[in-house]
C-alpha cells in the first residue's frame, strides 16, 4: 500500500519527505458519496533513524457530514476540500480556540456543494481557493465517533482520539525537528488504484522513494 501510495506522489510530481520524522500525511479519499462515514484514511510515513519507513494508517474523513451539507456555513454551499498538495499549508495551533491541532496556515482549494442535500456531490460547482479554516483535528474527545454529522464542514477528521493523540505527537516531534510547517496530500482512492494497476503493469509495484528500506506499518482499525 505504502508503495503505491509513494508511486501515485511520484507520478503527480508531489513531494516526499524522506529526512527522519519529516511527516508525509495523506489523506485517501474513498470512492463512495455516501456522506457521514469514516471511509476514508490518513496515512503518515516517514523514516526512522535506522531509515526505516513508519507507516500509520488511521480512520477518519476527508468530506464534510450531513448536517454542514444542509446547513452550509457560506451561501455558495459546503466546503469540500479538492484533491491536491498543500505545501507547507498547515501548522499546529488551536482549532476553534479550543484544542491543538494542524490548522490552515496558507490557501487550499474547495468546492462548493451548493444542492443543501445530504448527497456528497464531487462535480458541483467551481473551485475556489483561499483560507477556509480545513483544519486536521478530531471528532469526539471520547473513543471513536461512529458518525461524521457536524464534526466537518470540509475539515479532514480523525474518528477515535488516540489516533489523533498519537499523530500530535508525531508533528510535535516533527516540529522540533523542523518547524511549525506541514504539508497534507489528498488523493483520491481511484487515483491509487489506477496507478497500482499501472505499477503491476509496468514491474514498478515495488519501487517508491527510499522504499527498499525496511516499512513497519501499522493499521489502525478501531470499532
Amino acid at each position: 500500500m505504502l508503495a503505491a501510495i509513494v508511486n501515485v506522489l511520484r507520478f503527480k510530481t508531489y513531494e516526499t519527505y524522506i529526512r527522519p520524522f519529516e511527516l508525509n500525511i495523506i489523506g485517501i479519499r474513498s470512492e463512495s458519496t455516501v456522506p457521514d462515514r469514516f471511509d476514508d484514511e490518513i496515512h503518515i510515513f516517514f523514516k526512522n533513524n535506522s531509515k526505516a519507513w513508519i507507516h500509520y494508517i488511521f480512520p477518519a474523513t476527508t468530506d464534510p457530514g450531513t448536517y454542514w451539507l444542509k446547513n452550509p456555513v457560506s451561501p455558495q454551499g459546503t466546503a469540500i476540500l479538492s484533491q491536491g498538495q498543500y505545501k507547507d499549508a498547515y501548522q499546529i495551533g488551536l482549532h476553534r480556540d479550543k484544542y491543538y491541532a494542524l490548522v490552515q496556515k496558507k490557501p487550499v482549494t474547495v468546492l462548493r456543494d451548493y444542492d443543501r442535500n445530504a448527497i456528497l456531490d464531487f462535480q458541483n460547482g467551481r473551485p475556489v481557493t483561499g483560507m477556509f479554516g480545513v483544519n486536521i483535528h478530531h471528532a469526539s474527545a471520547n473513543g471513536t465517533t461512529k458518525t461524521v454529522d457536524n464534526y466537518s464542514a470540509g475539515c479532514q477528521v480523525f474518528a477515535n482520539i488516540d489516533d489523533f493523540n498519537l499523530f500530535m505527537q508525531l508533528c510535535e516531534k516533527h516540529r522540533q525537528l523542523y518547524g511549525n510547517s506541514f504539508t497534507y496530500t489528498l488523493i483520491d482512492k481511484r487515483a491509487i488504484a489506477r496507478q497500482q494497476r499501472k505499477a503491476i503493469a509496468t514491474g514498478l509495484a515495488g519501487m517508491g522513494v527510499g522504499l527498499s528500506a525496511a516499512i513497519i506499518t501499522y493499521k489502525i482499525l478501531k470499532q
